[in-house]
């Protein structure tokens, strides 16, 4: 006689709804189109030393591109396993954060006069864009709806109020 056996963990109906959850919040335009953005802002950010010209401030400069690929990296992510990273997404919004102020941080008096408005503008602009992304990322874990129903669970005549 063999010992009974438990139904694997893969089929638990709450797994399952979560992954049909992520799959179907992923796969929208909107949500597209922010991982999209999220992927491209870290890529810049990475790249915005040689770009905007800051090169020279070695220690923001290396500073940028890892905390660049960091966050592109983290939210290269979401696309193909929401379920799983997508409460990393705060993570992002911390390298976000740390973007707007790492000029001030890392670099502080050694930047050069003439290009510490580049500096500081460019990271100030993208710290802000990878924080929207990464709270939009967020925000698209948190919302729960079900077709026919809105936000707060009541039914909808036909899926529209």
């Amino acid at each position: 006689m063999t010992a009974p056996t438990s139904p694997r963990i893969e089929t638990h109906p709450d797994i399952l709804a979560l992954r049909a959850h992520s799959e179907e919040t992923t796969a929208t335009p909107a949500a597209q189109a922010v991982e999209a953005l999220a992927l491209l802002s870290g890529v810049y950010l990475a790249a915005s030393p040689w770009i905007v010209g800051f090169s020279f401030a070695t220690n923001l400069a290396i500073n940028n591109l890892i905390v660049g690929i960091a966050f592109a990296c983290l939210v290269g992510g979401f696309g193909s396993a929401y379920e799983r990273t997508h409460a990393m997404s705060w993570a992002a919004v911390g390298l976000a954060v740390w973007t707007i102020v790492s000029p001030w941080v890392v670099a502080g008096h050694t930047l050069v006069t003439a290009f510490i408005t580049r500096a500081i503008v460019s990271n100030v602009v993208i710290g802000v864009v990878c924080c929207l992304v990464a709270l939009a990322c967020a925000r698209m874990g948190l919302v729960r709806g079900t077709p026919g129903k809105d936000t707060l669970g009541r039914g909808t005549a036909g899926g529209r109020r």
